[in-house]
């Protein structure tokens, strides 16, 4: 809890806090009708798409389990 109030304290806001407020609020707003354009004319969904997302998800976690392991 104290780390998160030095961070919010009003004392230490310099420039590239500002900078960074400015930044991630200008993305934002050029990314929402990007988001709304995608949230509507998305694909749906068929038959096989779950099986196909999980398979290759599970790829993915056993590609990392195998590394991890072999670096042990």
């Amino acid at each position: 809890m104290r780390r998160l109030e030095t961070i919010v304290r009003s004392d230490q806001v310099d420039w590239t806090r500002i900078l960074g407020l400015v930044a991630g609020i200008m993305m934002l707003v050029f990314l929402w009708p990007a988001y709304r354009h995608w949230s509507k004319n998305s694909p749906k969904a068929k038959k096989g798409d779950w099986a196909s997302a999980i398979f290759a998800l599970s790829a993915v976690m056993l590609l990392v389990l195998l590394l991890i392991l072999s670096v042990r």
